[in-house]
């Protein structure tokens, strides 16, 4: 091995560690899944449907990922401490937390269902409210303390039209990653966001109008969609307690220059 891969990998590399990603079976999740993995780290892929669960540790094993998964229901506190207690029960310690879980619908303001608003807020924040609460509990006992990430999106800095209960959800995300930052900062707990621009994924390819993906781009200067393995640098840069470890409360925008964009 070079010198140059030497350092990167003990730069970036998580050999030895555990990470816990909810939300693993998805596309964002997944790409996050491979990356993370191939850096070194073990992988419990948390999710709700028991055929994508083995479907995407399937894919990582292809890959010489190590990766398992457990069922979780994040609307659920029992159950993310179930997933915290089965983690710890296969792996022994749990070093990461990624919060990938996420679900959107698009309609004009005066037609949002409010028991719709309470779902998405339910999963997108007081759900990850919840995980972080369980598990930092638990890292706290780690020598090394941990390290957590939270999915928000462009919509943590602006709103965007149709989306109104995922907008604020998402602008909760940032604000409840930078509040946790601080209270757990002299614990050796990192806590940071990566906030995606566009990466089609099946939960929101039904509200992208050819009207609307004409105004994602016209407002995106790279002119393209991500792809979710594009998240993979900024999350081993936030996960890693060497290449990250004075990194804490940031919110990292992944967009393609959108968020930087005035059209």
């Amino acid at each position: 091995m070079s010198t140059s891969s030497t350092y990167l990998e003990k730069l970036f590399g998580l050999q030895g560690e555990v990470a816990v990603i909810i939300g693993g079976a998805g596309e964002l999740g997944g790409a996050l899944a491979a990356g993370i993995g191939q850096a070194g780290a073990h992988i419990v892929v948390a999710d709700m449907g028991e055929a994508a669960c083995k479907s995407r540790v399937e894919k990582l094993a292809n890959i010489g990922v190590s990766a398992e998964y457990l069922i979780v229901d994040i609307t659920n506190r029992e159950s993310i401490k179930s997933l915290l207690a089965g983690s710890k029960k296969k792996t022994g310690k749990v070093d990461m937390l990624i919060n990938c879980a996420g679900i959107n619908v698009g309609t004009p303001f005066l037609e949002v269902d409010p028991a719709m608003w309470d779902k998405i807020f339910a999963v997108n924040l007081k759900g990850m409210m919840e995980s972080c609460q369980v598990f930092i509990e638990s890292m706290l006992q780690n020598e090394s303390g941990g390290s957590i990430l939270n999915i928000g999106s462009v919509n943590s800095d602006r709103p965007l039209s149709r989306v109104f209960a995922y907008a604020a959800s998402k602008a909760g995300v940032v604000n409840l990653t930078q509040n946790i930052a601080q209270e757990f900062a002299d614990k050796k707990i990192r806590c940071n966001a990566i906030c995606p621009g566009f990466f089609p994924a099946e939960q929101n390819r039904k509200i992208l109008s050819e009207e609307r993906i004409a105004n994602i781009m016209n407002g995106t200067p790279m002119r393209r969609y991500g792809s979710p393995d594009e998240l993979v640098g900024a999350a081993l840069l936030l996960l890693s307690q060497r290449a990250g470890s004075y990194m804490t409360g940031a919110a990292v925008y992944v967009d393609g220059g959108f968020t930087c964009s005035w059209f």
